[in-house]
């Protein structure tokens, strides 16, 4: 009998971290796991104990391996939703990139599917895109980049392992940037950097990478380098130590074609750094350039480690345009390497591991009408531990029911088929007449919960009239919608009259996306006032104390739905008076 030893790689949490190898046997009867307990001796430096039939990986844990769940973060108008597209594009999920910008007899953006995102060429919510590449399954996060948006974006962090971060690569670090990496450090995410349009003027990238460190903390780490930049950028090199050095190649310089409209697959020429055929393509200058930085880059010392990477203290950084397809690819087979597999969640009951065998998982995001065709509201779901299957019953931890899930969805943008199973960092999508809400654990076996998702301090309020009475069934049913969806909270005035609700949101802009569905989705018109008030806060103390607040000067006194007595002030100024002079009542955040 010959014995064939073959090395394989698997999936296995972290590339740079751990290789796993699976080895065969081939013999008279063809290929099969090793069977026998033996140690063989291979290259005179490797010996591999065999232990009889032991499968290195259940098919949980593959599973497991294979995903790679992210959110794509930015300020607005970096090339987020741009950079989106081309991920789908290259990873063969779409034929035909859109544009946010498109003319209306055009394709629009996939992951921007709300009417109101294609008006303004923004993205208002988030999305879920999921596709495979290369043996791996993706789930894409594509979040509002604009920051009166930021509360979506935070609730669907919390569902991602890890975060890929856009940069304008003329403007560098942005206000909205900031404010959504400390999100990610917060739950301890790590963090991917695409330098975008490269393909117009743009800073010096070693002031870009000074930057990421100065002001996010975090050493950048440069894994390509850009070849000009504006109407000369023309690829990139690809710098990657790691990957370069296990298969023992030189560095490959990376050439990119325009194509039309740039709605397809850049041709690419690759050709090894310092050959005759690159200097075809170089000038003197640029090749002068070139060899310039990367010998500065190596002799500071840029290597990536896993650990930092995980940690978050060191970030790759990628350069490229997204809007011409440069340096796309490069960057997504890099990252389905790098990036970690599902991680543990923190509940009640302790961290609730991916291979834990039993199902669980929590409600991050309830999204109605994404579909004209399906006009019903639907959960998002991020399944963290077990295996999920179709027509399951889970208990709800929230209500202490168990319920039956006969429909999950699998979603790309708004569209969506029923899936039979779904694994560890897979997003779902369950049906919903109202018995959930964002941050809900549903979980097989032993019951626990999550920990929750905070919601954020509302900053703005307004009055919400309803136009035409005759809709007034249709005005309450949309507004009941929307809050459960965390698009706004709803308050109602004690001592008016009248029963208008007021609308109480982060952003400006959340007033006209409310107001914009309950029109496009309940065909109820509405008029807004807006109010002065700038702060919120639950007011809990006994009812004589609650009566001698100064309510009519600088505080007004209104309720949520729950019937909860909340207080809203004029100015910090009113807000500080009364928790000095009133110690007796206890003032929370409504958020």
């Amino acid at each position: 009998m010959v014995v064939v030893i073959k090395l394989c790689r698997v999936a296995s949490g972290h590339a740079l971290l751990r290789d796993r190898f699976v080895c065969m046997m081939k013999d008279n009867n063809g290929s099969s796991e090793l069977h026998g307990s033996r140690s063989v001796e291979f290259d005179k430096s490797v010996v591999l104990t065999m232990t009889p039939e032991i499968n290195l990986q259940s098919p949980l844990t593959e599973q497991i391996a294979a995903r790679r769940t992210f959110a794509i973060i930015s300020h607005p108008d970096a090339g987020k939703t741009t950079l989106t597209e081309k991920l789908l594009l290259y990873g063969k999920a779409i034929h035909l990139a859109g544009s946010v910008r498109a003319r209306r007899n055009q394709r629009s953006t996939r992951s921007d599917w709300m009417a109101m995102e294609r008006e303004r060429g923004i993205s208002i919510t988030s999305t879920v895109l999921q596709f495979p590449y290369q043996d791996r399954v993706i789930n894409l996060l594509d979040t509002p980049g604009h920051e009166d948006f930021s509360e979506d974006t935070y609730r669907t962090l919390a569902a991602a392992d890890s975060a890929v971060m856009v940069l304008d690569a003329a403007k560098g670090i942005e206000a909205q940037t900031r404010k959504l990496f400390e999100v990610c450090k917060q739950r301890g995410l790590p963090v991917f950097t695409f330098v975008n349009k490269m393909d117009r003027p743009a800073l010096d990238p070693l002031d870009l990478l000074d930057e990421i460190e100065k002001m996010l903390g975090m050493q950048a780490i440069p894994m390509n380098w850009p070849i000009g930049d504006g109407p000369n950028f023309r690829g990139v090199c690809d710098r990657d130590a790691s990957r370069r050095l296990s298969r023992r190649l030189p560095r490959v310089v990376h050439l990119y074609d325009r194509t039309a409209h740039n709605a397809t697959i850049s041709p690419e020429t690759a050709l090894p750094l310092g050959s005759l055929a690159l200097r075809e393509h170089l000038s003197d200058t640029e090749m002068e350039k070139l060899e310039s930085d990367l010998s500065l880059l190596d002799g500071m010392g840029f290597e990536l480690d896993g650990e930092l990477l995980l940690h978050g203290a060191q970030t790759p950084v990628y350069f490229g345009s997204a809007l011409t397809n440069f340096g796309v690819q490069l960057f997504l087979d890099a990252f389905v390497e790098m990036a970690p597999t599902p991680r543990p969640y923190p509940s009640d009951n302790g961290l609730i591991e991916p291979d834990r065998e039993a199902f669980s998982g929590f409600i991050f995001k309830i999204q109605a009408n994404m579909n004209p065709n399906h006009r019903d509201s639907v959960v998002f779901l991020r399944v963290c531990s077990g295996r999920f299957e179709r027509d399951m019953s889970v208990y709800h931890a929230q209500s202490g029911r168990t319920i039956r899930l006969p429909r999950p969805y699998k979603f790309f943008a708004n569209e969506r088929e029923v899936l039979d199973e779904a694994f560890p960092g897979d997003i779902i999508g369950l049906p919903s007449n109202g018995q959930f809400a964002i941050g809900d654990t549903l979980v097989e076996g032993d019951s626990f919960k999550f920990v929750p998702i905070p919601r954020f301090q509302p900053e703005h309020f307004a009055i919400l009239r309803n136009n035409d009475l005759g809709k007034q069934k249709q005005f309450q049913k949309g507004l009941a919608q929307l809050e459960t969806e965390g698009a706004m909270q709803v308050l109602y005035d004690t001592d008016a009259f009248r029963r208008d609700p007021i609308l109480a949101v982060v952003g400006l802009l959340q007033f006209d996306v409310v107001r914009a569905r309950l029109e496009g989705e309940y065909g109820v018109a509405t008029t807004l006032e807006p109010l002065s008030y700038r702060f919120s806060r639950w007011a809990e103390g006994p009812e004589e104390a609650l009566d001698r607040l100064p309510w009519g000067h600088g505080l007004h006194r209104v309720r949520d739905n729950e019937n909860r007595l909340v207080a809203l002030f004029n100015s910090q100024f009113d807000l500080d008076y009364v928790l000095q002079k009133y110690p007796e009542v206890t003032f929370r955040k409504s958020g």
